[in-house]
Order: C-alpha cells, then structure tokens, then sequence
C-alpha cells in the first residue's frame, strides 16, 4: 500500500510575508497558535537559542528541548523605522526592538499599543503571541 506522507507546512503562517512554508522548528507555529512564543534548548549542551533552532551550532547535535520566552526582559536597544522592506510599507512607522531576557535575547516589532515616545533603554518588556491583520502569526513586545 502506497501511503502518502503529509507535508507540514504550518511555517508558511509565520510573520506578515513567508519565505518558507517548511522548517525543522514548524512546532513554533503551532506554540504560537496556543498563544506562546518558544526557543529552544540543546539537550547536549545546554545552549540556549531564540528565534529556535533544530541543531545546536555549538556541539552539531540535534537533541533539542522546547522552553517557553515569558517573563520581563530589559530592552536592550530599538529604532522606529520610517521605511520598510516590500509587504511592511503600510505598518510604517513601527518600532523594532532587542529585549534581554538573560540567557537569550529577542529581537522583534514593538506593539502599536506602545507609543513611542514612551520606549526607554532598560524598561521591562514582554514577549507575547500576535495575530495579524492577515491571519498569520508572529509575536510583539508589550511593556511589563
């Protein structure tokens, strides 16, 4: 019998414009569907990766756990772009920021619902899931 294999594809959901539709890491889809937003851990040795990765750079082994980016971050650095790549010219302007949360860092957009003149190098920040206007999944930091 001839069974045909399911190609999973949930990448292709992922940030406004997709570049691919399939990765190693497509559980970060369906985690961020659940409202998390998740890096992972080299098992081997212990190193700590976000956004998430399948094989450690470090010791090349594939062993990897899941953990969940929640808490307060300090931010680290951001800058409000006036111009933007094709597909986000109609988000101009938006915030983009560096959040340190330890072990790991996190880049990504900054809420609309955080205005910028109220953005400080320091301030707690959180990581959270975020739906877009489109239906795709991405993530945003809100202020702690």
């Amino acid at each position: 019998m001839n069974k045909k294999k399911h190609l999973d594809d949930r990448f292709k959901n992922f940030g406004k414009i997709s570049f691919t539709s399939v990765s190693k890491v497509n559980d970060f889809i369906g985690y961020l569907e659940k409202g998390k937003v998740m890096g992972t851990i080299c098992k081997k040795c212990g190193r700590v990766f976000f956004p998430p990765r399948a094989d450690c750079c470090i010791c090349l082994s594939s062993d990897m756990k899941w953990f969940e980016v929640n808490g307060k971050g300090k931010l680290v650095t951001y800058s409000t772009l006036k111009f933007a790549p094709t597909g986000f010219e109609d988000d101009l302007p938006y915030s983009i920021a560096l959040v340190d949360y330890g072990q790991y860092k996190v880049f990504g957009k900054i809420s609309s619902t955080v205005p910028d003149k109220q953005l400080e190098v320091g301030m707690e920040m959180r990581v959270k899931s975020n739906q877009l206007s489109n239906g795709q999944l991405s993530y945003v930091f809100e202020k702690a």
